[in-house]
């Protein structure tokens, strides 16, 4: 189990086949809110894939901006939940995000996956609201200096 940079565009097409099986296929969200302009390689996003016996299964990607790193589209293939890739997927982005300054990091999450990301630090900041159809709550955390 490992987790890499994506820096190629066959990778990124990887990431992008498993948003839609998770996203679109699995949780119904509309395949045009799932893709926005920071996916890209070159854009203000850095994105990763995680390996489960050397099978990319899961990625997830981070923004950094006003001293914060943004966790977005963190996603694991079906069959591979319950390894503890998403604390591996977790752990990449804060790394990235502490590599380019930011203090702090924050993400929506899904309501049902709130006590997994409170294991890792993460509280809870909002009510909870809808976001392509499913209920979040944004959560925050304080990264280390």
């Amino acid at each position: 189990m490992e987790s890499k940079k994506i820096t190629l565009d066959n990778e990124l097409k990887i990431a992008f086949d498993i948003r839609k099986e998770v996203f679109v296929k699995e949780q119904d969200v509309p395949l045009e809110d799932e893709f926005d302009d920071f996916d890209t390689l070159n854009g203000q996003c850095e994105h990763i894939l995680v390996y489960y016996n050397e099978q990319p299964v899961g990625t997830g990607r981070i923004r950094v901006f006003d001293g914060f790193g943004k966790l977005e589209r963190i996603c694991i293939l079906k069959p591979y939940r319950k390894f503890g890739l998403g604390k591996i997927i977790i752990k990449a982005l804060e790394q990235i995000a502490e590599k380019k300054g930011a203090t702090q990091v924050k993400l929506h999450g899904q309501k049902q996956a709130e006590g997994f990301y409170k294991k890792l630090g993460y509280k809870t900041s909002s009510n909870i609201f809808m976001e392509a159809g499913i209920p979040h709550i944004l959560m925050v955390k304080k990264l280390s200096a």
